[in-house]
């Protein structure tokens, strides 16, 4: 870490670790000493000091980002699309600094970085830019006549667009978000995960290089509340979205609601992967030992595992086998499967998920702790069998690398345990039979089913959750139907037509 409380090296790469605002660093308004600690979970070492704003910094993000605004909405649809593909070469460009200080931050795999989330974060920006060209020109939806009068839809900018997103995968969640906002027109504050908060200001560095007009973008860090709150409440802010915990969600609605502000919510999970009765073994059993990714700290994955009583006990010994071959260690080293969790007060939580359900009567036929070989906050890869219907570990996302399974003897039983919870993000179906898969994938409450695979994603599809998993779809026009103003302009042949009987003098 650097002596420097506005700048840390991490990695070998600079942040500096004060707020964007207004296409400017800035520190806290108490003075460069009101900072907060950035614990890496790899070995829990302060990596970095961040400023810590609170509802001075909110506003002046808000007011940055309100002052910004009329240009930004005003600059042609081509223009915003080529800025836009302008920040995906930069992070392309910064490719390996990216995903080195997200993996020391988060604990995530610098190969997943590398491979997959970096470079999605890049495709956030090309897709929802030529996203963006396509609305423009009228191929998505195009003129359409009711009785001779021409319909034409736009999707006009809202506003200043508040952004609040978790440590998981922080860059790849935000630009999720801030792509689309961008795109259609909006300004962004976005507040950062106090857990990992430091590629977020590094994306604040690409944008402007990129060509972002100043306040645009703005990054206002803090510790939980104390900036988010006074962000999501300002009248200012025209659409909220924010990715976390219900309880904070349930803040941020009511928050929202006397200023009618329009949210998204993304809220986790408790997913299913359901195994049916004529599914191929092998390929079931690699996507159960999939859902360990990133120590299970994903909200897509199918932590209960539902199994046809006739392929239960094969599934089982191969699962078992091949899970307890995870590979689990630094996160730095390609060779490793799974890293650390997230932060000492996440691994208590999930320590306490485990203990309770062993107490309720579930067996851990693996794992069922923390690594003690490893230390700190590494937990083992978990399996249980044998919990309670109804129990905590079978309707409480846990969040970490601990999954469940059950059996069933038919369909109707394996519909009603996927779907007996207050979640529906997302599930996962195995099957050899299409028309099989069909009919059961149709009976499931998710926002997205895989059959027979997992974790596939098109950026046009619609993604969001049902339930306790959230509020609203985002992806393609679905992401531009949330962040603007969908406006249809009815114009009748000629300009004028005779107006009907009633409206006659």
């Amino acid at each position: 870490m650097s002596d420097d409380t506005a700048t840390a090296t991490v990695e070998g790469v600079e942040v500096d670790t004060r707020h964007w605002i207004g296409g400017r660093r800035v520190a806290s308004v108490d003075g460069p000493a009101s900072t907060f600690e950035d614990v890496s979970p790899l070995d829990e070492a302060t990596i970095a000091r961040v400023a810590r704003g609170g509802a001075a910094e909110a506003e002046a993000a808000v007011s940055a980002a309100a002052d910004a605004f009329p240009g930004w909405a005003r600059t042609p649809a081509a223009e915003r699309a080529e800025v836009l593909h302008r920040i995906a070469d930069g992070v392309e460009k910064r490719l390996e600094e990216l995903a080195r200080v997200e993996t020391r931050d988060n604990g995530s795999l610098i190969r997943s970085h590398r491979r997959g989330v970096m470079p999605r974060v890049a495709m956030n920006f090309r897709f929802f830019a030529d996203h963006l060209l396509r609305l423009d020109s009228g191929d998505v939806h195009p003129d359409f006549m009711t009785r001779g009068h021409r319909n034409h839809v736009t999707w006009d900018p809202a506003g200043v667009t508040a952004i609040i997103t978790p440590w998981n995968a922080p860059l790849m969640l935000a630009t999720w978000r801030i792509a689309p906002a961008l795109a259609a027109g909006n300004t962004v504050v976005a507040k950062p995960p106090e857990w990992a908060p430091l590629t977020a200001s590094l994306l604040a560095d690409i944008a402007a290089e990129a060509g972002l007009p100043d306040g645009v973008l703005n990054v206002v860090q803090g510790l939980g509340t104390e900036a988010g709150a006074p962000l999501v409440a300002d009248p200012r802010v025209r659409r909220i979205c924010f990715t976390g915990s219900v309880p904070t969600a349930r803040s941020i609605a009511a928050s929202a609601a006397p200023n009618v502000t329009p949210t998204s919510f993304e809220l986790g999970g408790k997913s299913p992967l359901v195994v049916l009765d004529d599914a191929d073994l092998d390929l079931a059993v690699t996507l159960a030992v999939e859902q360990f990714d990133n120590s299970g700290q994903v909200c897509l994955a199918a932590v209960r595992i539902l199994v046809h009583s006739s392929l239960h006990d094969a599934f089982m010994a191969r699962f078992l086998e091949r899970a307890g071959q995870i590979r689990q260690g630094d996160p730095r080293d390609e060779a490793t499967d799974i890293g650390p969790l997230i932060a000492r007060r996440h691994f208590e939580r999930v320590c306490g998920f485990v203990e309770r359900a062993v107490a309720d009567g579930a067996t851990p036929l693996l794992g069922g702790g923390p690594n003690t070989d490893l230390g700190g906050l590494y937990f083992r890869p978990t399996v249980f069998a044998g919990a309670a219907p109804g129990s905590e570990i079978l309707c409480e996302e846990v969040f970490g690398p601990v999954l469940t399974v059950q059996s069933f003897d038919t369909d109707a039983q394996a519909v009603a345990l996927a779907n007996g919870t207050d979640y529906g993000l997302a599930a996962t179906l195995v099957s050899g039979d299409p028309e099989h898969a069909q009919r059961v994938s149709a009976q499931l409450s998710a926002g997205t089913v895989w059959v027979n695979c997992f974790f596939v994603r098109d950026l046009g599809a619609p993604f969001g959750g049902n339930g306790r998993s959230g509020i609203g779809r985002e992806g393609g026009t679905w992401s531009f139907d949330f962040y603007s103003d969908v406006k249809n302009t009815c114009t009748a042949p000629n300009g004028w037509t005779t107006p009907p009987a009633w409206a006659q003098g």
